[in-house]
């Protein structure tokens, strides 16, 4: 039972992360949270993909004379590397839309900025008075 457990410890990790990021995404109201929990479940599926990628028993990819060597394959690690920068670049660019929420809200809180929202587009649609000049 142990060395079966031993075996898929990072298959553990992984569910874990996942779930532990689809949680916070789901259970938070703040907007820098769900980010959070969006990057722990990112994380979790490039574990997930480096854990496929290996090869028991295997080494690094470079040619020997021996005949009987397992090579892994290195393309997954690449991947996840251009992965990790994408996922970088995409949490950027969805924190400076949080500072613009909250510069054009005054909240992060999703409750509060769909409030905000309501009331807003409730003013909108309010009659304009008589003999205003538009």
């Amino acid at each position: 039972m142990l060395m079966q457990l031993a075996s898929i410890w990072n298959y553990l990790i992984v569910i874990l992360l996942m779930m532990m990021g689809l949680f916070i995404v789901i259970s938070h109201e703040n907007l820098v949270k769900k980010l959070v929990g969006l990057s722990i479940f990112q994380t979790s599926v490039f574990l997930f993909y480096i854990t496929l990628g290996r090869v028991s028993g295997g080494t690094a990819p470079i040619l020997t004379d021996a005949p009987d060597t397992v090579y892994s394959n290195p393309l997954p690690h690449v991947l996840i590397l251009t992965a990790i920068v994408v996922g970088v670049a995409t949490l950027a660019l969805g924190l400076a839309l949080i500072l613009r929420i909250n510069e054009a809200f005054g909240s992060i809180e999703e409750d509060e900025i769909l409030a905000a929202k309501n009331q807003s587009a409730a003013a909108d649609m309010m009659p304009s008075k008589p003999g205003a000049d538009s």
